[in-house]
């Protein structure tokens, strides 16, 4: 049986041992900032394909860097206790990796600076985010997204992902699968935790970081495949929410969503009300990257198998 572990205040240990106090600075005020990446089951050759792994730690230093947290452990070392958690859990299902750089001090008042700060990764099981195969169903959320002047969106701060629970509560209890979310100036921005394509004259389109999205390295990685492998040129500009009803197609892109196609917008069919071919195409060269089926892919992917704990 998998035993789940995680890096907690300087130690590997098992993850019912890493708990932290209800003062807990991070817990009271948000004062965290997080990477999520996966690590994709391939049953085929019994590994577990850690996707992009270095590069979600590059921008988990980026984001301690702008909210002037200290990430203490080099990237190198960062890989190596991944390695170790996942090896030690014994995982044989796609799972999901948390590492947080968290204000740790058990001290109440609203800062940033004079605070102690820490390092914790876990792991957990963690299956299909949206249903890929059916499609997803969207709905124009009324909250914002939050702009860089109130809380930077290129870095992942668990504040901020309030903004985001508040759009996908909405959508999902008005009958939708997900939230797309426009920016102060009315356009779009991303989903409540996704970037988001549209497929319009051969080209794919998305928003640019100005209309206050995450860098995603998801979506970095589908641009890169639909320039290489589709010969599609990706143009980042911003888009209305009346350009998303006459799209060919409207895909959205991240760790939990993968490629998941969009199919309705506000009880908008798009397309056909099916993936579009260009979206089809993508998700199979995608997925055989982040299971380490393709060859030119590889360096993306860090194989792991698991191993009985001491």
């Amino acid at each position: 049986m998998p035993t789940p572990h995680a890096y907690f205040q300087g130690r590997i240990v098992p993850l019912g041992e890493a708990k932290i106090g209800v003062m807990t600075h991070a817990f009271n005020y948000g004062t965290a900032v997080f990477e999520g990446f996966r690590g994709n089951w391939n049953a085929e050759d019994g590994s577990l394909y850690l996707f992009r792994m270095r590069e979600h730690y590059e921008r988990l230093a980026r984001s301690s860097h702008i909210l002037g947290l200290e990430l203490r452990e080099p990237l190198d070392r960062l890989c190596e206790l991944t390695l170790e958690i996942v090896e030690r859990s014994g995982y044989e299902e796609d799972v999901y990796l948390r590492p947080m750089v968290y204000l740790s001090s058990e001290a109440l008042g609203v800062r940033l600076h004079g605070l102690e700060s820490d390092l914790l990764i876990f792991i957990t099981p963690f299956g299909p985010y949206l249903d890929i195969d059916k499609g997803a169903r969207c709905h124009t959320s009324s909250w914002r997204r939050v702009d860089d002047l109130g809380i930077p969106p290129r870095a992942k701060v668990t504040g901020i992902y309030v903004n985001s629970a508040l759009a996908k509560t909405e959508a999902e209890l008005n009958g939708f699968d997900e939230a797309i979310v426009l920016n102060a100036d009315g356009h779009v921005s991303e989903g409540s935790g996704e970037n988001i394509f549209i497929v319009r004259g051969g080209r794919l389109i998305t928003p640019a970081p100005s209309d206050n999205i995450l860098e995603g390295i998801t979506a970095d990685t589908v641009v890169e495949l639909a320039a290489a492998e589709l010969g599609v040129e990706t143009v980042q500009r911003s888009i209305d929410r009346s350009e998303l009803y006459i799209a060919d197609e409207v895909f959205m892109t991240g760790t939990a969503a993968h490629l998941t196609p969009v199919v309705e917008i506000d009880r908008r069919v798009i397309g056909d009300g099916r993936a579009g071919p260009v979206t089809r195409e993508l998700s199979d060269l995608f997925f055989d990257a982040i299971r380490g089926k393709s060859e030119k892919y590889r360096h993306w992917c860090t194989a792991v198998r698991a191993r009985v704990a001491s």
